[in-house]
C-alpha cells in the first residue's frame, strides 16, 4: 500500500504568506500542516509516499521535509508542472504508483481520526475505491456524495447548487488500480481540470464498487486565514502538554498547558495556555493568551496577543494594543510607537514590515 499527498496548487486563498512559500508548510501548533498528514498515514502502517510538488514552492518542501527518515517513511517527490486538476496528479503519479493500491490524501487538511480503521475494510473487502465523507453545513462549498443504506457512493456532484445530500468529501481516498483506467476515461472539466470526482464517477458508472466511510472527530481544511486559526485552536486544545526548556525570569509566569522550546527566555511576562513557544524566542513585557502558537527565533516586546499564529523570525515590537486572530509571516516586522485604541488583527506575509503611527 502506498500513499499519494497532494502538495502543490498556488495557495491563493492564503496570500500573502504564500506568495513567498507553500501553503502546506504553514505551521499549525508549530509544525508544517504537511508533517500532520504524513504522520497519520505512518502511524496507519503505510511508508512509501509519494508527495506531488510544484516548480514554485517544490524544492521548499523538498528541502523542509526531506527524505522521510523523521518520520519512520521513504518519500518520493513527484512533479506536477501545472495545476491540472486532482485525478492529473494521480496521472502524473503513475509511475511512483505503478498497480498499487494506494490512499490519496490532501496535504492541507489534518484529521483527528486514525486512517487504518478505514485501510482495513478497504483492503479486506476489496473495494475498488473508499472516500471519507462528513457532514457539514454548507455542502454547496464541497463535492457532496450521495450514497445508499449500506455506504456504496451513488452519485458525486462538485460544489452543487442545490446539493443531494450533506455528505461532503473529506480530500481523503483510498483507490485501487482501477482508477487509472477511470482517469484515462475522463475528459478535462469546464475548467480546464481532470477532476478526481469525475474519475470516481466514472469508477461507479461502470459498475464498480466505490465505498466510503463517515470521519468522525475533528477535520481541518487549512486553506484560509480564519480555518487556520481554526486548526491551531483546536491542535492546541487537545494534544498540547506541559514542557519549559526556556528560561523565565522571576517577574514571569506560566499558567496551563503551555510548552516552550529551548533556547527561548522571557522577561516580565505572562503565557496562558494552550500556548506553544518555540525555540530561542524572546519576550519581554509581554502578554500572550490562549491559542496562540509562537515559532522559532521570534522576538515579542510589549505585546498582548491571543489566538494567533507566529511564524519564524518575526518581531512584533512596541504595540500598545491587543493583537488578535492574526497570523504573521515569516522575519515579517509589525512596530508601533503610540497607543491606539482598539483591537488589532493581521494577516502579515514573510519579511513584511509594518508601523503603527
Amino acid at each position: 500500500m502506498k500513499a499519494l499527498i497532494l502538495s502543490g496548487g498556488r495557495g491563493t486563498r492564503l496570500r500573502p504568506l504564500t506568495y513567498t512559500g507553500a501553503k502546506q508548510l504553514v505551521p499549525v501548533a508549530n509544525k508544517p500542516i504537511l508533517w500532520y498528514g504524513i504522520e497519520r498515514l505512518v502511524a496507519a502502517g503505510i511508508t512509501d509516499i509519494g508527495i506531488i510538488i510544484s516548480p514554485e514552492t517544490g524544492e521548499e518542501i523538498r528541502q523542509k521535509t526531506g527524505d522521510g527518515d523523521q518520520f519512520g517513511a521513504k518519500i518520493t517527490y513527484i512533479l506536477q508542472d501545472e495545476p491540472a486538476g486532482l485525478a492529473h496528479a494521480v496521472k502524473v503519479a503513475r509511475p511512483f504508483l505503478q498497480d498499487d493500491p494506494f490512499v490519496m490524501y490532501l496535504g492541507d487538511n489534518v484529521i483527528q481520526a486514525d486512517l487504518s480503521q478505514f485501510l482495513e475494510p478497504f483492503k479486506e473487502k476489496h473495494f475498488d475505491s473508499c472516500i471519507l465523507l462528513r457532514r457539514v453545513e454548507n455542502p454547496s462549498a464541497f463535492g457532496v456524495a450521495t450514497v445508499d443504506e449500506s455506504g456504496r457512493v451513488l452519485q458525486l456532484v462538485e460544489k452543487p447548487k442545490n446539493p443531494p445530500s450533506n455528505l461532503a468529501l473529506v480530500g481523503i481516498y483510498f483507490f485501487g488500480p482501477i482508477i487509472h483506467e477511470a482517469i484515462a476515461a475522463i475528459k478535462p472539466s469546464a475548467r480546464g481540470e481532470l477532476e478526481i470526482t469525475d474519475a470516481i464517477q466514472q469508477l461507479i458508472d461502470t459498475d464498480k464498487l466505490v465505498d466510503s466511510r463517515l470521519l468522525e472527530g475533528w477535520w481541518l481544511d487549512t486553506g484560509k486565514k480564519d480555518d487556520l486559526l481554526e486548526a491551531n485552536r483546536v491542535i492546541l486544545d487537545t494534544t498540547l502538554g506541559k514542557e519549559n526548556l526556556g528560561i523565565l525570569d522571576g517577574s514571569s509566569q506560566v499558567i496551563g498547558r503551555v510548552e516552550i522550546g529551548a533556547g527561548s527566555t522571557l522577561k516580565n511576562s505572562t503565557i496562558r495556555g494552550p500556548v506553544v513557544i518555540g525555540e530561542n524566542c524572546q519576550l519581554e513585557n509581554c502578554y500572550i493568551g490562549p491559542y496562540t502558537s509562537i515559532a522559532d527565533g521570534a522576538r515579542l516586546v510589549d505585546v498582548d496577543l491571543d489566538h494567533s499564529v507566529i511564524l519564524r523570525g518575526a518581531v512584533i515590537d512596541g504595540i500598545h494594543q491587543r493583537i488578535v486572530d492574526s497570523v504573521v509571516g515569516q522575519r515579517a516586522k509589525l512596530t508601533a510607537t503610540p497607543q491606539r485604541p482598539k483591537a488589532l488583527r493581521f494577516m502579515i506575509g514573510d519579511d513584511s514590515q509594518i508601523e503603527l503611527a
